[in-house]
């Protein structure tokens, strides 16, 4: 059996990759056919000719060029996915079993070339791009379940805009195509099964896996040290990739909830730390000292951070299962959130952390207290989040689910189902 994985780009920390390297643990045949790279793995197959990156940077300057018509859209990815791809003679060369796509836009794979790659096919949604009219992060709109028009990502009064157009294209060249698709949270397989585009199709809830041996406690004070953290405050963790800047993160409720925490006599018993990006220019006070600590590229750094941390929050707007938040609880740090998306999967409400109100920041700012100001609760809470992601994320465990839905698509295809 051989797999192979298309990502467009893949970071040691990103769920394919932890599946890829899941699978090759179970002595399988994996690899991944990437747009761009950072990885230094010869399972990682990514362009190396520099006519190959030209055209590569070209397509995904073409893939953009339709939003040019919409000058008033969101910042919010949208994904026409129009540039012509040349992905088939690398998946010739390798021919592999079954295909296994995971986030494939940004000019990696157009719409139509779907049904020409000729093996069975495993989608694992990172998002609801797959269903939409090319929006990634929908909100509140479920236009996807009947027809997408009007995009409000778009900002859109036209009744049948570009949206309408990518609906139809992803319609007509999946109409056919044996798809069986994968959704990391429970939530997001929800809205998959009340779209147009897989109401039909096989759905599987299989969440994203975490490396245990890795990411897990470690003793509090040591990390402390290590990282130059102070022994005699709470800490609070948010991070996320430009997660102060990316509104979806939700970075404004924490701030709210901050400010409410500094008024509630916190002020000087909590330091608030921030990685995934710089510090923004004229970021406002938060009424808690604040310090950023920038992008962590290795897991051991990430986990000694986690450790360090007495509780993390991640106050999204909408998110599928974030990796932030699964690799905090598997370091044994409670986690707060609000009650959105794929965060009841991981999040237990007052047994492993904290679920507020979605977009309460007055709750939110509860929850951080209620994790805080018992350190005995704070450490059974600290327990059971360890627990959850040893029984139900472990990459082992997942990798196992992944082998044997590989295993039941293949019997089925020499079965002629």
């Amino acid at each position: 059996m051989i797999i192979l994985h298309l990502s467009t780009t893949v970071i040691s920390q990103s769920a394919a990759y932890r599946l890829h390297r899941g699978i090759l643990s179970m002595g399988l045949d994996s690899k991944i056919l990437v747009l761009r790279n950072s990885i230094d793995d010869p399972t990682v197959i990514k362009p190396l000719r520099k006519s190959e990156r030209i055209l590569n940077f070209l397509r995904q300057k073409i893939d953009t060029l339709p939003l040019k018509f919409y000058p008033n859209r969101s910042n919010f990815l949208f994904s026409p996915a129009i540039a012509p791809d040349n992905i088939f003679g690398d998946i010739s060369t390798i021919n592999p079993s079954l295909v296994h796509l995971h986030w494939v836009c940004g000019g990696f794979l157009r719409i139509e070339s779907l049904k020409k790659i000729g093996r069975p096919i495993i989608w694992t949604l990172h998002d609801s791009w797959a269903f939409t009219g090319g929006c990634h992060l929908p909100f509140g709109c479920v236009r996807y379940r009947d027809e997408c028009k009007k995009c409000p990502i778009l900002n859109s009064s036209k009744e049948k805009d570009i949206s309408t157009k990518v609906m139809n294209r992803k319609r007509k060249a999946w109409k056919s195509l044996n798809l069986t698709i994968v959704t990391p949270s429970k939530w997001l397989g929800k809205c998959a099964r009340s779209s147009m585009l897989f109401n039909n199709n096989r759905i599987e809830i299989i969440p994203n896996g975490i490396d245990t041996n890795i990411f897990k406690p470690i003793d509090r004070i040591y990390t402390r040290k290590i990282l130059c953290l102070p022994l005699d405050k709470k800490l609070l963790l948010f991070g996320a990739v430009n997660g102060t800047g990316d509104p979806n993160k939700g970075f404004k409720f924490l701030e709210q909830a901050l400010q409410k925490m500094k008024d509630n006599g916190w002020g000087d018993k909590v330091q608030v730390l921030v990685f995934g990006g710089r510090e923004p220019i004229n970021f406002p006070e938060l009424g808690l000292e604040t310090t950023f600590l920038g992008r962590l590229h290795d897991d051991i750094s990430l986990a000694l951070l986690y450790s360090a941390a007495d509780v993390f929050v991640a106050p999204s707007i909408q998110e599928n299962l974030p990796n932030t938040v699964m690799e905090a609880l598997a370091c044994g740090t409670p986690s707060v959130a609000f009650n959105i998306g794929g965060m009841p999967d991981m999040i237990e409400h007052q047994r492993n952390g904290y679920l507020a109100r979605p977009f309460e920041s007055d709750d939110l700012a509860r929850g951080i207290a209620w994790v805080l100001e018992d350190e005995h609760r704070r450490e059974i809470l600290s327990h059971r989040a360890r627990e959850k992601v040893e029984q139900e994320f472990d990459i082992k465990l997942i990798a196992g689910k992944y082998l044997a839905l590989y295993q039941d698509i293949l019997n089925r295809k020499q079965d002629g189902k």
